[in-house]
């Protein structure tokens, strides 16, 4: 669903002018809420409570003008330490991707978790692909995503980790597949 707004938070470029990858956050880190943008409203709506215990580890959002394949803007989490506000539009860029599967209406539909980190450099590290992140750190994430959809019908499985390549391909296969929705591109 496209708001036709120019202002809109899901219309802005999903890159800087720099090159790097817009991150609009959604729901802050240590957010016990999943906040979600509602295109239609151009405001945010709360999703769903986290099951008891969990939180967000890191700030998780969207890029703009992309289109994933399961029809909504992609899916970010945004490593670094601090914890921003919904709406902040922050400059990232990819580390990897966290590869996952789940059930929508009984076939296996693809809902990959691109991982970033804002552009400039923090106390978190200077990581440049997923692979240099702690074992034990990759680990928590896949059990976050999973955690994260226990208590519903998705059954999500994780098919593995990719690096900043395939990230930097999912986001621009994203942002082409929004632009094909409205005949920019041909």
């Amino acid at each position: 669903m496209k708001n036709n707004d120019p202002h809109s938070l899901s219309n802005l470029p999903a890159y800087s002018e720099d090159g790097s990858v817009h991150a609009v956050v959604e729901a802050p880190k240590r957010s016990l809420v999943k906040l979600k943008y509602e295109i239609k409203l151009g405001a945010f709506t709360v999703a769903h409570s986290l099951p008891l215990g969990l939180s967000y580890p890191f700030d998780w959002g969207f890029v703009p003008s992309t289109q994933a394949p399961d029809g909504d803007p992609l899916d970010i989490l945004i490593l670094h330490e601090a914890s921003t506000y919904p709406g902040v539009v922050l400059p990232c860029r990819p580390l990897g991707v966290v590869e996952m599967d789940q059930d929508q209406g009984g076939k296996r539909e693809r809902n990959d978790r691109v991982i970033v980190m804002p552009a400039w450099h923090d106390r978190v590290g200077e990581f440049e692909n997923a692979s240099d992140l702690p074992e034990r750190l990759r680990e928590e994430i896949e059990q976050f995503f999973l955690s994260t959809t226990f208590f519903t019908a998705k059954k999500p499985k994780i098919l593995g980790w990719k690096g900043p390549k395939r990230a930097s391909s999912i986001i621009k296969e994203s942002n082409k597949a929004y632009l094909l929705q409205d005949g920019l591109v041909g």
